[in-house]
Protein backbone atom coordinates (compact mmCIF):
# COMPACT_ATOMS: atom_id res chain seq x y z
CA UNK A 1 0.00 0.00 0.00
CA UNK A 2 1.26 3.49 -1.09
CA UNK A 3 0.95 6.31 1.91
CA UNK A 4 2.24 10.09 2.08
CA UNK A 5 4.83 9.95 4.50
CA UNK A 6 6.81 13.31 6.24
CA UNK A 7 10.56 13.53 4.99
CA UNK A 8 12.56 16.70 5.82
CA UNK A 9 9.47 18.70 7.13
CA UNK A 10 8.07 18.14 4.17
CA UNK A 11 5.21 15.58 2.00
CA UNK A 12 6.88 13.25 -0.01
CA UNK A 13 4.87 9.87 -1.83
CA UNK A 14 5.94 6.16 -1.57
CA UNK A 15 4.74 4.19 -4.43
CA UNK A 16 2.26 0.74 -3.74
CA UNK A 17 4.18 -2.16 -4.78
CA UNK A 18 1.28 -4.47 -4.59
CA UNK A 19 -1.34 -5.21 -6.84
CA UNK A 20 -4.02 -2.47 -7.89
CA UNK A 21 -6.38 -1.48 -5.14
CA UNK A 22 -9.16 -0.20 -7.55
CA UNK A 23 -10.09 -2.68 -10.18
CA UNK A 24 -11.30 -1.38 -13.50
CA UNK A 25 -14.29 -3.96 -14.54
CA UNK A 26 -15.82 -2.17 -17.26
CA UNK A 27 -13.59 -3.76 -19.49
CA UNK A 28 -14.45 -7.25 -18.30
CA UNK A 29 -14.18 -9.74 -20.77
CA UNK A 30 -12.59 -7.28 -23.38
CA UNK A 31 -8.95 -6.51 -24.75
CA UNK A 32 -7.62 -3.37 -23.70
CA UNK A 33 -3.71 -2.96 -25.69
CA UNK A 34 -1.47 -0.21 -23.53
CA UNK A 35 1.23 1.78 -24.46
CA UNK A 36 4.05 2.43 -22.05
CA UNK A 37 4.87 0.23 -19.52
CA UNK A 38 5.86 3.23 -16.66
CA UNK A 39 4.07 3.89 -13.22
CA UNK A 40 0.63 4.32 -15.17
CA UNK A 41 0.77 1.64 -17.57
CA UNK A 42 1.69 -1.58 -15.44
CA UNK A 43 -0.64 0.03 -12.99
CA UNK A 44 -3.82 -0.03 -15.53
CA UNK A 45 -2.61 -3.19 -16.84
CA UNK A 46 -2.99 -4.60 -12.83
CA UNK A 47 -6.54 -2.61 -12.31
CA UNK A 48 -7.35 -4.35 -16.25
CA UNK A 49 -6.89 -7.39 -14.95
CA UNK A 50 -8.00 -7.69 -11.86
CA UNK A 51 -11.53 -6.31 -13.24
CA UNK A 52 -11.77 -9.20 -15.64
CA UNK A 53 -10.47 -7.27 -18.76
CA UNK A 54 -7.24 -9.08 -21.02
CA UNK A 55 -4.34 -6.18 -21.50
CA UNK A 56 -2.07 -6.34 -24.06
CA UNK A 57 0.83 -4.62 -23.28
CA UNK A 58 4.00 -3.49 -25.93
CA UNK A 59 6.74 -0.23 -24.88
CA UNK A 60 9.78 0.97 -27.17
CA UNK A 61 12.01 -0.63 -24.61
CA UNK A 62 12.49 -4.21 -24.32
CA UNK A 63 13.79 -4.43 -20.65
CA UNK A 64 9.99 -2.95 -19.73
CA UNK A 65 8.43 -5.64 -21.83
CA UNK A 66 10.39 -7.67 -19.79
CA UNK A 67 9.25 -7.10 -16.44
CA UNK A 68 5.67 -6.72 -17.91
CA UNK A 69 6.21 -10.21 -18.98
CA UNK A 70 7.63 -11.78 -15.33
CA UNK A 71 4.16 -10.29 -13.52
CA UNK A 72 2.29 -12.54 -16.22
CA UNK A 73 1.02 -10.06 -18.65
CA UNK A 74 0.59 -10.98 -22.22
CA UNK A 75 3.00 -8.82 -24.31
CA UNK A 76 1.37 -8.18 -27.82
CA UNK A 77 3.69 -6.75 -30.47
CA UNK A 78 0.57 -3.49 -31.35
CA UNK A 79 2.76 -2.89 -34.75
CA UNK A 80 1.18 -6.06 -36.06
CA UNK A 81 -1.84 -6.70 -34.39
CA UNK A 82 -5.31 -6.89 -35.04
CA UNK A 83 -7.02 -3.43 -34.37
CA UNK A 84 -10.12 -4.81 -34.83
CA UNK A 85 -10.30 -7.49 -32.04
CA UNK A 86 -9.05 -4.48 -29.77
CA UNK A 87 -11.70 -2.61 -27.57
CA UNK A 88 -9.40 0.18 -25.97
CA UNK A 89 -6.50 2.14 -26.19
CA UNK A 90 -4.69 2.70 -22.61
CA UNK A 91 -1.88 5.34 -23.79
CA UNK A 92 0.56 5.83 -20.90
CA UNK A 93 0.67 10.28 -20.55
CA UNK A 94 4.06 10.47 -21.60
CA UNK A 95 3.06 9.22 -25.03
CA UNK A 96 2.02 11.92 -27.76
CA UNK A 97 -1.58 11.97 -28.86
CA UNK A 98 -1.53 14.77 -31.27
CA UNK A 99 1.56 16.62 -31.21
CA UNK A 100 4.03 16.73 -32.49
CA UNK A 101 2.65 14.16 -34.63
CA UNK A 102 0.26 11.29 -33.06
CA UNK A 103 2.03 8.25 -31.80
CA UNK A 104 1.79 5.00 -34.31
CA UNK A 105 -0.45 3.51 -31.99
CA UNK A 106 -2.95 6.45 -31.74
CA UNK A 107 -2.70 6.45 -35.61
CA UNK A 108 -3.68 2.44 -35.66
CA UNK A 109 -6.63 3.06 -32.66
CA UNK A 110 -8.33 5.58 -34.45
CA UNK A 111 -8.11 4.00 -38.11
CA UNK A 112 -9.96 0.88 -36.43
CA UNK A 113 -12.10 3.57 -34.28
CA UNK A 114 -11.12 2.18 -30.97
CA UNK A 115 -11.61 4.48 -28.51
CA UNK A 116 -7.81 5.81 -27.18
CA UNK A 117 -7.70 6.83 -23.03
CA UNK A 118 -5.93 6.69 -20.05
CA UNK A 119 -5.69 6.28 -16.67
CA UNK A 120 -7.87 8.91 -15.31
CA UNK A 121 -10.43 7.85 -17.59
CA UNK A 122 -10.31 4.25 -16.70
CA UNK A 123 -10.84 5.65 -12.79
CA UNK A 124 -13.49 7.89 -14.07
CA UNK A 125 -15.51 4.83 -15.38
CA UNK A 126 -15.05 2.80 -12.26
CA UNK A 127 -16.77 5.46 -10.13
CA UNK A 128 -19.31 6.49 -12.50
CA UNK A 129 -20.56 2.44 -12.69
CA UNK A 130 -20.99 2.58 -8.78
CA UNK A 131 -24.43 3.62 -7.18
CA UNK A 132 -24.59 7.23 -6.17
CA UNK A 133 -24.64 6.30 -2.50
CA UNK A 134 -22.17 4.52 -2.99
CA UNK A 135 -20.11 6.64 -4.42
CA UNK A 136 -17.19 8.73 -3.10
CA UNK A 137 -16.05 12.22 -3.78
CA UNK A 138 -13.39 13.17 -6.09
CA UNK A 139 -11.30 16.54 -5.76
CA UNK A 140 -9.31 17.11 -9.00
CA UNK A 141 -5.99 19.20 -9.21
CA UNK A 142 -4.77 20.99 -12.13
CA UNK A 143 -2.82 23.85 -13.52
CA UNK A 144 1.17 25.08 -14.66
CA UNK A 145 2.38 25.71 -11.10
CA UNK A 146 1.58 25.25 -7.79
CA UNK A 147 -1.01 21.92 -8.24
CA UNK A 148 1.28 19.49 -6.56
CA UNK A 149 1.29 22.05 -3.42
CA UNK A 150 -1.98 22.18 -3.71
CA UNK A 151 -3.12 18.65 -3.82
CA UNK A 152 -1.11 17.61 -0.78
CA UNK A 153 -2.10 20.76 1.35
CA UNK A 154 -5.68 19.39 0.46
CA UNK A 155 -4.88 15.81 1.16
CA UNK A 156 -3.47 17.08 4.72
CA UNK A 157 -6.15 19.23 5.67
CA UNK A 158 -8.84 16.19 4.84
CA UNK A 159 -6.69 13.76 6.51
CA UNK A 160 -6.42 16.10 9.88
CA UNK A 161 -9.71 16.63 9.65
CA UNK A 162 -9.99 12.99 9.81
CA UNK A 163 -11.83 12.45 6.49
CA UNK A 164 -10.85 8.61 4.64
CA UNK A 165 -8.66 10.79 2.23
CA UNK A 166 -6.06 9.14 -0.55
CA UNK A 167 -3.70 11.28 -2.41
CA UNK A 168 -2.27 9.95 -6.07
CA UNK A 169 -2.44 10.72 -9.85
CA UNK A 170 0.12 12.63 -11.30
CA UNK A 171 1.65 13.15 -7.56
CA UNK A 172 3.63 9.83 -6.33
CA UNK A 173 0.82 7.32 -6.60
CA UNK A 174 -0.57 6.35 -9.30
CA UNK A 175 -4.51 6.66 -9.45
CA UNK A 176 -5.86 2.99 -9.96
CA UNK A 177 -3.00 2.75 -7.09
CA UNK A 178 -5.58 4.17 -4.69
CA UNK A 179 -7.48 2.10 -1.82
CA UNK A 180 -10.57 0.25 -3.30
CA UNK A 181 -13.60 2.83 -4.02
CA UNK A 182 -16.20 3.09 -0.98
CA UNK A 183 -18.84 5.61 0.82
CA UNK A 184 -16.76 8.34 2.60
CA UNK A 185 -13.83 7.87 0.92
CA UNK A 186 -12.20 11.12 -0.82
CA UNK A 187 -9.69 10.49 -3.80
CA UNK A 188 -7.29 14.28 -3.88
CA UNK A 189 -6.08 13.66 -7.29
CA UNK A 190 -3.67 15.64 -9.40
CA UNK A 191 -3.87 15.65 -12.65
CA UNK A 192 -1.66 17.18 -15.94
CA UNK A 193 -2.67 17.88 -19.23
CA UNK A 194 -1.39 15.04 -20.81
CA UNK A 195 -3.74 12.81 -18.30
CA UNK A 196 -6.87 15.46 -19.43
CA UNK A 197 -5.92 15.15 -22.58
CA UNK A 198 -7.00 11.66 -22.20
CA UNK A 199 -10.25 11.92 -20.59
CA UNK A 200 -14.27 11.41 -21.57
CA UNK A 201 -16.01 11.01 -18.68
CA UNK A 202 -14.19 12.07 -15.63
CA UNK A 203 -16.32 14.31 -13.37
CA UNK A 204 -14.75 15.95 -10.36
CA UNK A 205 -16.88 17.03 -7.42
CA UNK A 206 -14.38 19.53 -7.28
CA UNK A 207 -12.41 20.45 -9.99
CA UNK A 208 -9.62 22.89 -9.44
CA UNK A 209 -7.63 25.17 -12.04
CA UNK A 210 -4.90 26.80 -10.66
CA UNK A 211 -3.21 28.70 -13.01
CA UNK A 212 -1.64 28.75 -16.45
CA UNK A 213 1.77 30.10 -18.50
CA UNK A 214 3.16 28.51 -21.95
CA UNK A 215 4.33 24.91 -20.93
CA UNK A 216 4.54 21.65 -22.27
CA UNK A 217 3.47 23.46 -25.87
CA UNK A 218 5.46 20.94 -27.94
CA UNK A 219 2.64 18.49 -26.52
CA UNK A 220 -0.32 20.45 -27.08
CA UNK A 221 0.75 22.13 -29.92
CA UNK A 222 0.05 25.83 -28.84
CA UNK A 223 -0.94 27.77 -25.99
CA UNK A 224 -4.75 27.51 -27.50
CA UNK A 225 -4.25 23.56 -27.30
CA UNK A 226 -2.57 23.45 -23.68
CA UNK A 227 -5.41 25.40 -21.94
CA UNK A 228 -8.03 23.67 -23.93
CA UNK A 229 -6.64 20.33 -22.59
CA UNK A 230 -6.38 21.98 -18.85
CA UNK A 231 -9.77 23.42 -19.03
CA UNK A 232 -11.18 19.21 -19.72
CA UNK A 233 -11.42 19.30 -15.89
CA UNK A 234 -14.74 20.86 -15.93
CA UNK A 235 -15.89 19.28 -19.22
CA UNK A 236 -18.67 16.80 -17.57
CA UNK A 237 -19.40 19.12 -14.65
CA UNK A 238 -22.79 20.18 -13.74
CA UNK A 239 -24.61 22.89 -11.03
CA UNK A 240 -23.93 20.03 -8.60
CA UNK A 241 -20.45 20.16 -8.75
CA UNK A 242 -17.85 22.66 -7.54
CA UNK A 243 -14.99 24.86 -10.17
CA UNK A 244 -12.39 26.61 -8.19
CA UNK A 245 -10.44 29.24 -10.67
CA UNK A 246 -7.20 31.04 -10.23
CA UNK A 247 -7.36 34.74 -11.79
CA UNK A 248 -4.12 35.85 -11.37
CA UNK A 249 -3.06 35.16 -15.04
CA UNK A 250 -5.00 36.73 -18.60
CA UNK A 251 -5.62 32.65 -19.51
CA UNK A 252 -7.26 31.72 -16.48
CA UNK A 253 -9.16 35.08 -16.23
CA UNK A 254 -10.84 33.82 -19.79
CA UNK A 255 -11.73 30.75 -18.53
CA UNK A 256 -13.60 32.09 -15.93
CA UNK A 257 -15.65 34.47 -17.87
CA UNK A 258 -16.61 31.53 -20.52
CA UNK A 259 -17.41 29.64 -17.23
CA UNK A 260 -19.65 32.17 -15.97
CA UNK A 261 -21.20 33.00 -19.15
CA UNK A 262 -22.05 29.03 -20.54
CA UNK A 263 -21.93 26.67 -17.05
CA UNK A 264 -24.03 26.12 -14.56
CA UNK A 265 -21.24 24.71 -12.58
CA UNK A 266 -20.96 26.35 -8.63
CA UNK A 267 -17.77 28.54 -9.74
CA UNK A 268 -15.28 29.93 -6.69
CA UNK A 269 -12.86 32.43 -8.61
CA UNK A 270 -9.60 33.05 -6.39
CA UNK A 271 -6.58 35.64 -6.46
CA UNK A 272 -3.46 35.82 -4.06
CA UNK A 273 -3.54 39.39 -5.68
CA UNK A 274 -5.94 41.52 -5.69
CA UNK A 275 -9.64 41.87 -3.85
CA UNK A 276 -12.33 39.80 -5.60
CA UNK A 277 -16.07 41.24 -5.78
CA UNK A 278 -17.29 37.41 -5.06
CA UNK A 279 -14.73 34.62 -4.16
CA UNK A 280 -11.78 33.70 -1.85
CA UNK A 281 -8.45 36.03 -2.12
CA UNK A 282 -5.58 36.84 -0.11
CA UNK A 283 -4.45 40.19 0.11
CA UNK A 284 -1.04 40.32 1.89
CA UNK A 285 -0.47 36.68 3.16
CA UNK A 286 -4.46 37.12 4.45
CA UNK A 287 -7.15 34.97 3.60
CA UNK A 288 -10.84 36.48 2.78
CA UNK A 289 -13.79 34.09 2.04
CA UNK A 290 -15.81 36.52 -0.10
CA UNK A 291 -18.29 33.77 -0.94
CA UNK A 292 -21.18 35.23 0.82
CA UNK A 293 -22.65 38.60 1.31
CA UNK A 294 -19.71 40.03 3.19
CA UNK A 295 -16.38 39.24 3.01
CA UNK A 296 -14.46 36.94 5.75
CA UNK A 297 -11.07 36.84 7.27
CA UNK A 298 -10.03 33.38 7.77
CA UNK A 299 -6.00 33.22 8.49
CA UNK A 300 -2.97 35.18 8.21
CA UNK A 301 -0.83 32.66 5.97
CA UNK A 302 2.03 34.69 7.05
CA UNK A 303 2.28 32.51 10.44
CA UNK A 304 2.40 29.43 8.50
CA UNK A 305 6.09 28.84 7.60
CA UNK A 306 5.33 26.29 5.17
CA UNK A 307 3.21 28.25 2.72
CA UNK A 308 5.44 31.03 2.38
CA UNK A 309 5.05 33.78 -0.82
CA UNK A 310 2.50 34.77 -2.80
CA UNK A 311 2.09 31.74 -4.87
CA UNK A 312 1.37 29.47 -1.87
CA UNK A 313 -0.87 32.43 -1.06
CA UNK A 314 -2.81 31.08 -4.67
CA UNK A 315 -2.38 27.52 -3.35
CA UNK A 316 -3.86 27.90 0.32
CA UNK A 317 -6.90 29.98 -1.49
CA UNK A 318 -7.47 27.28 -3.82
CA UNK A 319 -7.26 24.70 -1.17
CA UNK A 320 -9.70 26.44 1.26
CA UNK A 321 -11.98 26.52 -1.19
CA UNK A 322 -11.91 23.29 -2.12
CA UNK A 323 -12.37 21.78 1.26
CA UNK A 324 -15.23 24.39 1.97
CA UNK A 325 -17.02 22.85 -0.86
CA UNK A 326 -16.36 19.59 0.53
CA UNK A 327 -18.60 20.88 3.65
CA UNK A 328 -15.80 21.07 6.12
CA UNK A 329 -15.84 24.11 8.73
CA UNK A 330 -13.63 27.31 8.33
CA UNK A 331 -12.34 25.89 11.64
CA UNK A 332 -10.84 22.97 10.74
CA UNK A 333 -9.44 23.76 7.33
CA UNK A 334 -7.31 26.71 9.35
CA UNK A 335 -5.89 24.14 11.78
CA UNK A 336 -5.18 22.19 9.15
CA UNK A 337 -3.27 24.55 7.11
CA UNK A 338 -1.46 25.49 10.17
CA UNK A 339 -0.48 22.15 10.50
CA UNK A 340 0.36 21.53 6.99
CA UNK A 341 4.30 20.07 6.95
CA UNK A 342 4.60 21.24 3.44
CA UNK A 343 5.59 19.39 -0.05
CA UNK A 344 9.42 17.44 -0.64
CA UNK A 345 11.04 19.24 -3.66
CA UNK A 346 9.11 22.55 -3.17
CA UNK A 347 11.04 25.25 -1.58
CA UNK A 348 12.19 22.78 1.22
CA UNK A 349 14.54 23.47 3.68
CA UNK A 350 16.59 20.37 3.42
CA UNK A 351 20.20 21.60 5.73
CA UNK A 352 22.07 23.98 7.35
CA UNK A 353 25.82 23.94 6.75
CA UNK A 354 27.70 26.64 8.83
CA UNK A 355 26.25 29.57 7.27
CA UNK A 356 24.86 28.16 4.43
CA UNK A 357 21.18 26.72 4.01
CA UNK A 358 20.26 24.77 1.08
CA UNK A 359 17.07 24.88 -0.55
CA UNK A 360 15.60 22.36 -2.37
CA UNK A 361 13.20 23.60 -5.21
CA UNK A 362 13.48 20.73 -8.15
CA UNK A 363 10.10 20.78 -8.64
CA UNK A 364 10.42 24.22 -10.22
CA UNK A 365 10.69 22.38 -13.91
CA UNK A 366 9.87 25.67 -15.67
CA UNK A 367 10.62 29.43 -15.38
CA UNK A 368 7.51 30.63 -13.57
CA UNK A 369 7.71 28.24 -11.07
CA UNK A 370 11.65 28.86 -10.66
CA UNK A 371 10.38 32.55 -10.27
CA UNK A 372 8.30 31.61 -6.90
CA UNK A 373 10.94 30.60 -5.50
CA UNK A 374 13.86 33.09 -6.55
CA UNK A 375 11.79 35.59 -5.61
CA UNK A 376 11.68 34.81 -1.92
CA UNK A 377 14.90 35.49 -1.46
CA UNK A 378 17.08 39.14 -1.55
CA UNK A 379 20.05 37.23 -2.54
CA UNK A 380 21.07 33.48 -3.83
CA UNK A 381 23.69 31.13 -5.03
CA UNK A 382 21.36 29.42 -8.09
CA UNK A 383 21.33 25.95 -8.69
CA UNK A 384 19.66 25.64 -12.65
CA UNK A 385 19.17 23.74 -15.69
CA UNK A 386 18.59 20.71 -17.01
CA UNK A 387 16.54 19.94 -20.23
CA UNK A 388 14.95 23.23 -20.95
CA UNK A 389 11.60 24.61 -21.78
CA UNK A 390 10.05 26.92 -24.47
CA UNK A 391 11.57 30.11 -23.93
CA UNK A 392 14.00 29.36 -20.98
CA UNK A 393 14.82 31.82 -18.50
CA UNK A 394 14.48 34.75 -20.70
CA UNK A 395 11.43 35.57 -18.41
CA UNK A 396 13.53 35.77 -15.36
CA UNK A 397 15.67 38.38 -16.52
CA UNK A 398 14.29 41.20 -13.72
CA UNK A 399 15.87 38.70 -10.82
CA UNK A 400 19.17 37.34 -12.41
CA UNK A 401 20.52 40.57 -10.06
CA UNK A 402 19.82 38.40 -7.09
CA UNK A 403 22.14 35.67 -8.31
CA UNK A 404 25.30 35.62 -6.26
CA UNK A 405 26.35 33.37 -8.84
CA UNK A 406 25.14 30.47 -11.28
CA UNK A 407 26.08 26.89 -11.29
CA UNK A 408 24.54 25.51 -14.77
CA UNK A 409 23.98 21.87 -14.54
CA UNK A 410 22.62 19.66 -17.77
CA UNK A 411 22.14 19.94 -21.52
CA UNK A 412 20.59 24.12 -20.77
CA UNK A 413 23.94 24.99 -19.40
CA UNK A 414 25.34 26.93 -22.26
CA UNK A 415 22.20 28.35 -23.07
CA UNK A 416 21.95 29.55 -19.63
CA UNK A 417 25.01 30.80 -19.80
CA UNK A 418 24.01 33.46 -22.55
CA UNK A 419 20.73 33.89 -21.60
CA UNK A 420 22.51 35.50 -17.90
CA UNK A 421 25.33 37.24 -19.91
CA UNK A 422 26.76 39.94 -18.04
CA UNK A 423 23.57 40.25 -15.25
CA UNK A 424 25.83 37.36 -12.67
CA UNK A 425 28.71 35.70 -12.87
CA UNK A 426 28.19 31.72 -13.83
CA UNK A 427 30.39 28.37 -14.30
CA UNK A 428 28.90 25.35 -16.22
CA UNK A 429 29.17 22.79 -13.66
CA UNK A 430 27.01 20.40 -15.69
CA UNK A 431 26.66 17.72 -12.82
CA UNK A 432 24.57 18.41 -10.06
CA UNK A 433 27.21 17.17 -7.10
CA UNK A 434 29.62 19.35 -8.98
CA UNK A 435 27.26 22.46 -8.72
CA UNK A 436 26.46 22.38 -5.17
CA UNK A 437 30.03 21.46 -4.35
CA UNK A 438 31.00 24.56 -6.19
CA UNK A 439 27.84 26.68 -4.49
CA UNK A 440 28.50 25.86 -0.80
CA UNK A 441 32.10 26.59 -0.78
CA UNK A 442 31.80 30.09 -2.46
CA UNK A 443 29.08 30.71 -0.14
CA UNK A 444 30.68 29.41 3.16
CA UNK A 445 33.75 31.55 2.17
CA UNK A 446 31.60 34.87 2.54
CA UNK A 447 30.84 34.02 6.08
CA UNK A 448 27.34 35.63 5.77
CA UNK A 449 24.25 33.76 6.06
CA UNK A 450 23.76 32.58 2.54
CA UNK A 451 21.49 30.77 0.49
CA UNK A 452 22.27 27.93 -2.08
CA UNK A 453 18.96 27.35 -4.10
CA UNK A 454 18.40 24.78 -6.53
CA UNK A 455 15.84 25.60 -8.60
CA UNK A 456 16.48 24.54 -12.29
CA UNK A 457 13.40 26.21 -14.37
CA UNK A 458 13.99 23.15 -16.30
CA UNK A 459 13.17 19.28 -16.93
CA UNK A 460 14.92 17.08 -15.44
CA UNK A 461 15.10 14.31 -17.79
CA UNK A 462 18.56 14.60 -19.43
CA UNK A 463 19.83 13.53 -16.60
CA UNK A 464 17.14 12.31 -14.15
CA UNK A 465 14.16 10.04 -14.05
CA UNK A 466 12.12 12.90 -12.52
CA UNK A 467 12.37 15.93 -10.42
CA UNK A 468 12.14 14.32 -7.29
CA UNK A 469 15.19 12.00 -8.59
CA UNK A 470 16.75 15.49 -9.15
CA UNK A 471 16.37 16.70 -5.65
CA UNK A 472 16.87 13.55 -4.06
CA UNK A 473 20.26 13.85 -5.49
CA UNK A 474 20.44 17.36 -4.35
CA UNK A 475 20.00 16.25 -0.68
CA UNK A 476 22.88 13.13 -0.83
CA UNK A 477 25.05 15.81 -2.39
CA UNK A 478 24.30 18.18 0.60
CA UNK A 479 24.47 14.96 3.16
CA UNK A 480 28.10 14.32 1.60
CA UNK A 481 29.11 17.41 2.36
CA UNK A 482 27.99 16.84 5.90
CA UNK A 483 29.74 13.57 6.41
CA UNK A 484 33.19 15.12 4.42
CA UNK A 485 32.96 17.90 7.45
CA UNK A 486 32.35 15.78 10.04
CA UNK A 487 35.32 13.26 9.41
CA UNK A 488 37.41 16.20 8.56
Amino acid sequence: MGEALRCGGGVRFKSYGETPLIPVKSFAGKRVAIFGLGRSGLSAARALKAGGAEPLLWDDKPQSMLSASKEGFTIENLKVADWSEIDALMLSPGVPLTHPEPHWTVKAAQEANVPVIGDIELFARTLNALPEKQRPKTVAITGTNGKSTTTALIGHILKAAGRDAHIGGNIGIGVLDLPEMHAGTIYVIETSSYQLDLTQTFRPDVAVLMNFSPDHLDRHGDMDGYIKAKKRIFLNQTAHETAVIGTDDEWSQAVVTEMTAHHSVNLIPISSRRTLGRGVYALNGVIYDATTDRARQIIDLKTVRTLTGRHNWQNACAAYSACRALGLTVEVIVAGIRSFPGLDHRMQEIGRIKNVRFINDSKATNADAARQAMSSYDSFYWIAGGRAKAGGIEELKDLFPRVKHAYLIGEAAELFEKTIGTAATCTQSRLLFTAVAQAFAAAEKSGKEEVVLLSPACASQDQFTDFEARGDAFKEAVADIQRSLASA
